[in-house]
């Protein structure tokens, strides 16, 4: 009986002991015969960095399918880059709308400091009719920038639909993009409708190309009505012409870049709100101008600074 029950307790012991022993020689991975490690099945159903519940694949369509909920391991730097290159390029506006005003418009046009205490002897730099050639808008800029001025680019719709590139070149660089109405014909001599309708296609077709609408409107010519004015001040704008003729369109002064500039010097006062365009004789002036101006005195205002609303 004796003998019976040990054979039997050492029956189980040898049985326990070979449980244990399969129970430690069981990992969760284990090496092949090559030194390679093979995953268990639990391991190869986890979720992937794709979030599919089964391993990644090299099958692009495989992988877009089983993924269209989820963020790749790229997609937050990618977002914030393309977010920032749209800041960039587009993003001005908080600038504009966070830069003091400390300039007005009085109703003859002169840029007048709101503080008696600032700089007066200010001009305001503006140039119509663009955008035409990149040559010159980079001509300009390049002046501007050399003085390190700011200036009102008044431009037409029709020209920005046919090179909204150069568009681009005058907000991307800096300057300050103005409203000059669709076509270049007197706003006055149409209808209350039509004149308005010039006025909004350039502030839609200038927000689509550059992000931004114009802050600031002239008129061709010159040539504006109280309808004109209110139909400018809705589309939140400042209405202005000028007070300093540079008279560059002229066929007088044609191919004249001296007579540009005396003309400017002849008219300058305080405050001078100076007309010019986008011509070749006027991009050849303009670095000699600044300078005169300089040594007489005179600073640049950035229109950014200038309030949208006039004062008598």
């Amino acid at each position: 009986m004796i003998r019976h029950t040990t054979a039997l307790i050492m029956i189980a012991c040898m049985l326990l002991s070979a449980c244990g022993t399969k129970d430690e020689t069981t990992p969760e991975s284990t090496k092949s015969s090559n030194g390679s490690v093979t995953l268990t099945q639990e391991q190869q159903n986890e979720p992937t960095a794709t979030g599919t519940g089964k391993t990644k694949t090299n099958n692009p369509q495989s992988s877009t399918n089983s993924n269209s909920d989820q963020k790749s391991p790229g997609d937050d730097e990618t977002s914030s880059t393309e977010k920032e290159g749209t800041d960039n390029t587009y993003g001005t506006q908080a600038a504009e709308d966070d830069i003091e005003k400390t300039y007005y418009m009085n109703a003859n046009y002169y840029i007048k400091p709101n503080d008696k205490m600032s700089e007066s002897k200010v001009v305001l730099l503006t140039f119509d009719d663009g955008p035409k050639e990149e040559k010159m808008i980079k001509g300009l800029i390049d002046t501007l920038d050399k003085h390190d001025a700011k200036a009102i680019f008044f431009v037409n719709g029709y020209r920005v639909q046919s090179h909204p590139e150069l568009l681009k070149i005058i907000h991307e660089r800096g300057q300050v993009v103005g409203n000059h109405a669709w076509d270049h014909e007197d706003l006055k001599k149409m209808s209350t409708t039509a004149a308005a309708k010039q006025v909004t296609d350039v502030q839609k077709i200038v927000k689509e190309t550059i992000g931004v609408e114009p802050h600031f409107f002239r008129p061709p010519f010159g040539s504006g009505n109280d309808a004109l004015k209110a139909t400018v001040k809705k589309n939140g704008m400042l209405y202005m012409t000028w007070s300093n003729g540079s008279l560059d369109w002229d066929k007088s002064t044609k191919n004249k870049p001296d007579k540009v500039i005396q003309n400017v010097l002849d008219q300058l006062n305080p405050g001078s709100n100076i007309l010019m365009h986008e011509l070749p004789w006027t991009v050849e002036a303009l670095d000699e101008l600044l300078t005169k101006l300089e040594q007489k005195g005179y600073t640049f205002v950035d229109p950014r600074s200038i309030e949208l609303e006039a004062r008598s």
